[in-house]
């Protein structure tokens, strides 16, 4: 498959299986260990990769959270653990779900191989959670590694996603109603602003430079490496699944 087909199989598939452990049971469970509540842990676990910040630049980094909601739970998660110790047990539990659900994966070599190539090939400039989550260790064991490389590839274009949606010229706040009215509360909006057509036409402006901004990524990979990425991505869903 070419790059822009590679990038349409697998992107979507991607953004769904690299949050699998945010709010997994035993993710919670050590949460509650280190003293914090779920949400808690989610901000401070997948931002924890910027280091000890204010509030505002979790806000920016994020993209779609009232940032009274990011430094309310940022800054008491602060006060309980360090945002880059936070960070770590966070990718922890990531290891911890990728150890348990995906040891019987088969291509786990040749998908870490080609992920590991498109993280190495990505320009991280503008997307800050990508480049911080890039710079940590990967495990050595192929299960958890493999899973730590879909939440990297997840934040590759969640990142890229919220650089094409402010250079559309749309607020990555209309863009999250447009894609999720369901959860704009549960992002801490309480405003209802109108969305027009012309909003919609950004967003979709948007998504078209995205999968562009992702295809120059993803180019470094020939038709095997992507092959092996793809058949990866199927083979992780299906074992997250079951």
């Amino acid at each position: 498959m070419d790059t822009n087909e590679l990038v349409a199989t697998v992107c979507p598939p991607i953004n769904e299986l690299g949050w699998a452990h945010y709010f997994h049971p035993e993710t919670m469970a050590r949460a509650e260990r280190l003293g914090l509540d779920g949400f808690r842990f989610y901000f401070i676990g997948r931002g924890g990769v910027l280091g000890d910040v204010e509030p505002a630049v979790v806000t920016s980094a994020f993209g779609y959270f009232a940032p009274g909601v990011v430094a309310s739970m940022w800054t008491s998660a602060r006060e309980i653990i360090a945002p880059r110790d936070a960070a770590r047990e966070y990718l922890a539990a990531g290891a911890d779900l990728g150890r348990a659900r995906l040891a019987d994966v088969e291509g786990l070599a040749e998908f870490c191989a080609a992920a590991e190539a498109v993280v190495r090939g990505a320009d991280p400039a503008a997307i800050a959670l990508f480049a911080g989550l890039a710079a940590e260790p990967l495990p050595d064991d192929l299960p958890a590694r493999a899973y730590q490389l879909v939440n990297l590839l997840r934040e590759l274009r969640g990142g890229l996603h919220l650089v094409a949606v402010v250079a559309s010229g749309l607020s990555p706040r209309i863009a999250h109603l447009i894609r999720r009215p369901d959860m704009d509360a549960s992002f801490g909006w309480t405003d209802q602003p109108e969305v027009t057509d012309q909003h919609r036409a950004q967003l979709a402006a948007a998504d078209e430079t995205t999968d562009r901004l992702c295809a120059a990524a993803y180019g470094v990979l020939d038709e095997t490496g992507a092959d092996a990425l793809a058949a990866g991505v199927a083979a992780i869903g299906a074992a997250l699944a079951g």
